[in-house]
């Protein structure tokens, strides 16, 4: 009878135990974490598959990083020469457009910059230099970091040269946020970050509008020619559900304080 009993007691364990096995392990950005994207999304694919998604939340070029050595199954990131290139070098595969929002630059309400209204992000970067105004950067390689550069190139400036009022915190948004706060000094941020960010203090928005602060969200699946013990079915279902109509609607329908924090633009092309 004991036998009987033990026998039956693993033969009801056993699906539960084969459904925690079905996960993935994605590389994602700290924008979608911190947000609470991930905490919306998730649970409605999880449902609709029965697979997990295990996420570890890093600047897009750690997350890269991380795929290369085969440390993850998906990327979802923002830095798309970066993202073309891991393809093109056979790291990845099947990269495909997801969503959209844009980059600010937030600062001190007292904004000794006078960058205020603005609509040009270089030019804005170039009056933060030229009153040495302090600046926080992120420091740590990320899509924001990647774009961040892009601008002090655009404005013929090497801030890591141009004195003490330059400062990389080498962490993640929320963390150079709050030492930008701490500061009183510019930063550059994602939107959703943003608004997200509870710890404002006299922060304020100051330039937004600028078609050079786009800012698009890809997915690649890691190539699993290269790495074939990556659970390439399972990453390809969370990619098909993330371009899809399900996953579409539910990043549109994420809010904010009733703001639209992700814009949907699927695009596998």
């Amino acid at each position: 009878m004991i036998r009987l009993l033990v026998l039956l007691s693993l033969l009801l364990a056993a699906p539960a135990a084969g459904a925690a096995e079905d996960f993935i392990i994605l590389q994602s950005t700290t924008s979608t974490r911190n947000s609470g994207l991930f905490d919306h999304l998730l649970p409605k694919f999880t449902a609709a598959t029965g697979i997990e998604v295990r996420v570890v939340a890093v600047g897009t070029g750690q997350a890269l990083k991380n795929a290369r050595n085969g440390d993850g199954d998906a990327l979802l990131v923002h830095a798309m020469e970066r993202e073309l290139a891991f393809v093109a070098a056979g790291h990845g595969v099947l990269r495909c457009d997801v969503m959209y929002n844009d980059f600010v630059i937030v600062g001190p309400a007292g904004d000794p910059a006078g960058i205020a209204g603005g609509r040009d992000a270089v030019a804005a970067f170039a009056r933060i230099a030229a009153t040495a105004s302090p600046f926080v950067s992120r420091g740590d390689d990320s899509g924001t970091h990647t774009k961040e550069r892009a601008l002090w190139r655009l404005a013929g400036i090497d801030p890591t040269r141009a004195g003490r009022w330059y400062r990389e915190a080498g962490a993640g948004m929320g963390a150079t946020l709050n030492m930008a706060a701490a500061m009183e000094a510019y930063t550059l941020t994602d939107r959703a970050s943003w608004i997200a960010f509870a710890n404002k203090r006299d922060l304020q928005l100051l330039v937004e509008g600028d078609p050079r602060l786009f800012n698009q969200y890809g997915i690649i699946l890691v190539n699993p020619a290269r790495h074939p013990r990556v659970n390439f079915a399972a990453a390809k279902a969370f990619r098909d559900w993330l371009v899809g109509p399900e996953g579409q609607a539910a990043i549109a329908a994420f809010r904010v304080d009733g703001q639209q924090l992700f814009f949907p633009d699927a695009d596998c092309g």
